[in-house]
């Protein structure tokens, strides 16, 4: 994979808004932990003890950091599947147990500004509302709030990771299909991918110009369009406040493998799910537990899901 350098300058010391949510008012990730378990009471706490051994201490975007120098201490995992605990300090010891939620670790990501933060104090749950360079709206659980949070600023640009849990993938609806007889919007249509594959896929400056004098050579060329939704990329995020993280997307399978996070079986799928012009891809690393239906599910196929999006700054992706 190609390593690219993304740009990160300090500014002034002003924080993105944090909108504060109370423990009442936060959902929990009792959801979260079902997509892996049907016994949460039993395996959780067995999969916390056991993810101790292969801890590592998160750093998000600190160059470096110890136990010695936080409030709390955020625990994480290199494995792709793997579990982030919230632990209280004091003294540089740990004092007690807070937060845990299953990670997925993505490569994928874009460059963003956080617009607005939704956030519980107490159990270091975080939503992050993030704007992408292209003005897309992406909400986010934040995997890296507990190290992260005194460090964020307004107006910065981050590159972000972004990956998922998913509550179910299955192929999209193929039978989902929308009959433009428009004349103004099929002659817009035709006349764009025409002029845009004319010129070698770039859009030219006086795109609507052309448009506006595009002449089709046969009727055939503004007969009604069929557009299959089945075949196309869409991203929807939560409506509940502090619940944004909850999306339901379709997109593009991009590619495929199998996972375990302890004895579960796990397919991990990564999804176009937005994709524009003159914008990167909105690329998402999801897993969800392996089933015979997910199985069957191959590279290239477009498929629909309701996931738990996340979302993980770290300072390796930064660059001065």
């Amino acid at each position: 994979m190609t390593t690219q350098v993304y740009k990160y300058s300090q500014h002034p010391d002003i924080r993105p808004i944090t909108i504060t949510l109370t423990d009442e008012q936060t959902a929990g990730h009792g959801d979260h932990w079902r997509i892996l378990t049907d016994s949460i009471e039993n395996d959780v706490p067995n999969w916390l003890q056991n993810s101790i051994d292969d801890a590592t201490i998160a750093a998000g975007l600190n160059p470096a950091l110890t136990k010695d120098s936080l409030g709390h201490l955020l625990l994480s995992c290199n494995e792709m599947c793997h579990i982030n605990q919230v632990l209280a300090m004091k003294d540089g010891k740990p004092q007690n147990f807070i937060n845990a939620f299953p990670c997925v670790n993505s490569p994928y990501g874009l460059t963003c500004k956080i617009d607005r933060i939704i956030a519980n104090p107490s159990t270091k749950d975080a939503v992050l509302r993030l704007i992408s360079e292209d003005g897309s709206v992406i909400y986010a659980f934040d995997q890296m709030y507990t190290v992260n949070q005194p460090l964020y600023r307004q107006d910065q640009q981050y590159f972000v990771n972004f990956s998922a849990w998913a509550y179910a993938i299955e192929p999209s609806n193929k039978d989902e299909i929308i009959l433009v007889e428009d004349p103004e919007a099929i002659h817009y249509h035709r006349a764009y991918n025409d002029i845009v594959a004319k010129n070698n896929g770039v859009i030219p400056a006086d795109l609507d110009k052309q448009i506006d004098q595009w002449q089709a050579d046969t009727d055939e060329e503004l007969a009604p369009i069929e557009i299959n939704l089945g075949n196309m990329c869409a991203y929807l995020f939560g409506e509940t406040l502090g619940q944004e993280d909850e999306a339901w997307c379709q997109g593009q399978v991009l590619g495929k493998q199998q996972q375990t996070l302890y004895d579960r079986q796990l397919t991990v799928f990564d999804v176009a799910i937005l994709r524009e012009p003159d914008a990167d891809p909105f690329v998402v690393r999801m897993a969800t537990p392996t089933t015979e239906e997910v199985q069957k599910i191959e590279v290239n196929d477009y498929i629909q899901a309701n996931i738990w999006l996340q979302a993980a700054i770290y300072h390796e992706n930064q660059a001065d």
